[in-house]
C-alpha cells in the first residue's frame, strides 16, 4: 500500500512538471520581452520614417507587413513600439504590486479596525471605474505616458492587496509566526524575512497576470486619446490610427498592433494562471 502511495505521489509530481501550457506561455512571454528590449534595433526602417509614395501598401518584399496611411513601415512601428507598450504596464504592475503587498500584509498582520478600514478603502477603490481615474489623471498631468501609468497603478492596487492579504492571513496563523513572536523577533523582521518569502510565489503569479491585463488597459487608454500621443509608436496608438485605414482597405496597421496586444495578454494571463496553479500544488 505504501508503494502505491509513493507511485501516485510520484506520478502527480511528474504531471506537475510536465505542463505544456506553462512551457509554451513562458516561451512566448520571453520572446515578447526580448522583442521589447531589442525590437527597435531589429526594425528594418525608422518607425517614424514617412514615405507618401508607399502609403497604405499591403504586405510586400519591401514592407513585409505593409505600410500605414503615411507610408510608415508597420513592422518597424510594431517592433519599435513594443518597448513603449511594455514600459507603461511594467511600471503599473511594479507600483501596484508593491503598494498592494504592503497594504495586504499590514492588514493581515494587525487585523482589527485597521484591517476593516483598509478593506473599506479597497472597496471604494474597486467601485471607481478605471477609465474615470484615467480621465482625472489626464486632466491633472496631461495626456501622455504618465497619466495612464499613475491612473492604472491606483486602479490595480486593490486587486493585488486583496490577494496578498488572503495569503498573508493564512501565514499569520501558522505556528512558526507565534514561535518567532515568543522569541522576540520584531514584526518587521517576521514579515519581511518569513511571511513575504512564503507568499512571494503568489506575488509573482499575480504580477504576471497583471502585466498582461495592464498592457491591454494601457493600450486602451492610448486608443481613446488619453495616453501616449501620436506619432509615437505604441500598439494602442497604432490601433487608433489604423481605424480610418480599415475603411480604405488597408487594415494591416490595426490588425498587426491588435494581434500583438492579444498575443501578449493571452500569453501572460496563461503563464500567471499556470504559475498560480503550480505554486498552489507545491504548497
Amino acid at each position: 500500500m505504501a508503494a502505491v502511495t509513493v507511485d501516485v505521489a510520484t506520478a502527480a509530481q511528474v504531471r506537475r512538471r510536465a505542463d505544456p501550457l506553462l512551457v509554451v506561455s513562458a516561451t512566448c512571454c520571453l520572446l515578447l520581452i526580448a522583442v521589447a528590449l531589442v525590437g527597435g534595433w531589429l526594425a528594418p526602417y525608422q518607425p517614424d520614417e514617412i514615405d507618401v509614395l508607399a502609403a497604405s501598401q499591403g504586405p510586400g518584399p519591401h514592407h513585409w507587413l505593409g505600410t500605414d496611411s503615411l507610408g510608415r513601415d508597420v513592422l518597424s512601428r510594431a517592433l519599435a513600439g513594443a518597448a513603449l507598450s511594455f514600459a507603461g504596464p511594467l511600471l503599473i504592475v511594479l507600483g501596484s504590486v508593491v503598494l498592494g503587498t504592503v497594504l495586504g500584509v499590514v492588514a493581515a498582520w494587525y487585523g482589527g479596525w485597521l484591517d476593516q478600514m483598509l478593506n473599506r478603502l479597497l472597496n471604494v477603490m474597486f467601485a471607481v471605474p478605471g477609465i474615470l481615474v484615467a480621465v482625472i489623471a489626464s486632466a491633472v498631468f496631461g495626456a501622455g505616458f504618465w497619466a495612464p501609468v499613475i491612473a492604472l497603478t491606483l486602479v490595480y492596487i486593490p486587486y493585488a492587496a486583496r490577494i496578498i492579504r488572503s495569503a498573508a492571513v493564512r501565514e499569520r496563523q501558522q505556528a512558526y509566526v507565534e514561535g518567532l513572536q515568543l522569541a522576540g523577533v520584531s514584526s518587521l523582521s517576521i514579515n519581511t524575512k518569513h511571511v513575504l518569502r512564503n507568499v512571494w510565489p503568489l506575488i509573482v503569479a499575480q504580477a504576471t497576470i497583471g502585466l498582461g491585463t495592464a498592457l491591454a488597459d494601457f493600450a486602451a487608454v492610448s486608443f481613446i486619446g488619453l495616453g501616449v500621443q501620436p506619432p509615437a509608436a505604441e500598439w494602442g496608438v497604432m490601433v487608433a490610427e489604423g481605424r480610418a485605414e480599415i475603411l480604405d482597405g488597408a487594415p494591416q496597421q490595426s490588425l498587426v498592433a491588435g494581434l500583438c496586444i492579444v498575443v501578449t495578454v493571452v500569453s501572460f494571463n496563461v503563464l500567471g494562471e499556470r504559475l498560480a496553479a503550480r505554486f498552489g500544488a507545491a504548497r
